[in-house]
């Protein structure tokens, strides 16, 4: 699966709607931000469909990966996004990387640990900024922003600012660049 996958996800008072441009993207943030509520809007309209009063729309089928039998449910997932929230400790396990990296799915992970053993791209990592209304019937629309900026130059207003950064090209997977620094005299 390869391309940019475009989502639209709501309900009468929500409204999430994103692009993903990679395998794997990582949603942070404070508490409260409506991290878990996207998940679980997810996992309903999987679970009821549209009898559960959301709307979901997207060019490939959207699942949710949980629970204690995740080996098993991704056997059958193909070709998917895939949502993990938080709390699920599988996606810190190295069996857990080598799934992803053996995988034809796209991967969505809520989550404010560090995940090292994956191949993140550093224009993946996301937080959910809301705006609307929240004391009437109108809808909340959510969007993601990065959390790092640095093809617009726009890291100054965002509230992390690392001193270093490791990155890694396009076609990289799992390998890093390696460099020996050898020389014959």
């Amino acid at each position: 699966m390869r391309g940019v996958h475009h989502i639209e996800i709501s309900s009468r008072y929500l409204k999430y709607e994103f692009d993903l441009r990679r395998n794997i993207t990582v949603i942070r943030g404070n508490s409260a931000t409506g991290k878990t509520t996207l998940v679980e809007m997810i996992r309903t309209y999987s679970e009821i469909g549209k009898d559960s009063g959301i709307n979901l729309s997207c060019d490939v089928q959207c699942r949710v990966l949980e629970g204690n039998l995740w080996e098993e449910q991704l056997l059958f997932c193909r070709n998917s996004i895939v949502f993990v929230d938080e709390g699920n400790d599988f996606i810190k396990s190295q069996k857990f990387a080598e799934c992803i990296k053996n995988s034809s799915n796209y991967y969505v992970l809520v989550t404010r640990e560090n995940l090292d053993m994956l191949p993140v791209s550093v224009d993946e990592i996301y937080g959910i900024k809301s705006s609307g209304k929240y004391g009437g019937l109108e809808p909340v629309y959510h969007e993601f922003y990065r959390l790092f900026d640095f093809e617009n130059n726009q890291t100054e207003k965002y509230p992390v600012k690392p001193d270093k950064f490791i990155i890694e090209d396009s076609n990289s997977g799992f390998q890093f660049l390696r460099r020996d620094f050898c020389t014959a005299h």
